[in-house]
């Protein structure tokens, strides 16, 4: 005998269809519902993801989406030019800002790429660097189990990413960034998010 199909979406009380880890916190299905998986084509709010992402490397993504009015407040606004600037005391100050994840490594991260950010204006700047990595196709997902947590594209990325300088960024938080972004469409098939970044049908 078949085994039963893993559960796809789950329908809430409003009658709108999504993946298990949206359809109880309503912090996560706000944030399902109005900004994951929506095309982000500008500099500043690229940033902002690609540190947020880095942070959340071995976390919960909750625990990053309700530290994020910290992170905002600590990271100048994630302001590429002004995180750029800073400098040991600004380390050392973030290291004790209990509204943030405070690790030493993440947080140098975020200065290193925020310089890597402004040394790529030289070159078309990070929106195009990283939309240029837009697969042909998008997966395809009934179910959360059918979603890949890389991708060659991912893969491509982050090695391209590296070489001019950025750290923090390997190929399973590229994924998750290219999701979170709209480069690629891993809403479940019966969820009614599906679709919504206009990059995808």
């Amino acid at each position: 005998m078949d085994q039963l199909p893993a559960p796809g979406a789950i329908v809430g009380p409003d009658g709108l269809a999504r993946p298990a880890w949206a359809s109880v916190d309503p912090m996560l299905r706000d944030y399902y519902d109005t900004e994951w998986g929506v095309a982000v084509r500008d500099e500043h709010g690229l940033f902002e993801r690609i540190s947020l992402e880095a942070f959340q490397s071995g976390l919960s993504w909750a625990i990053i989406l309700r530290k994020r009015p910290g992170f905002r407040a600590a990271f100048a606004d994630f302001d590429p030019e002004r995180v750029a600037a800073f400098d040991e005391d600004d380390v050392v100050r973030l290291l004790n800002d209990e509204k943030i994840v405070r690790n030493r490594l993440k947080i140098r991260a975020t200065i290193t790429n925020a310089r890597a950010t402004l040394a790529l204006r030289e070159s078309g700047g990070l929106v195009n660097f990283v939309w240029s990595f837009q697969p042909d196709a998008t997966p395809a997902p009934r179910t959360q189990s059918d979603v890949p947590t890389s991708s060659d594209a991912s893969v491509a990325l982050s090695k391209a990413l590296k070489k001019v300088g950025f750290v923090f960024v390997g190929p399973t938080t590229m994924f998750a960034l290219m999701e979170a972004i709209g480069i690629i469409d891993t809403h479940l098939v019966d969820s009614h998010r599906r679709g919504s970044s206009g990059v995808w049908g």
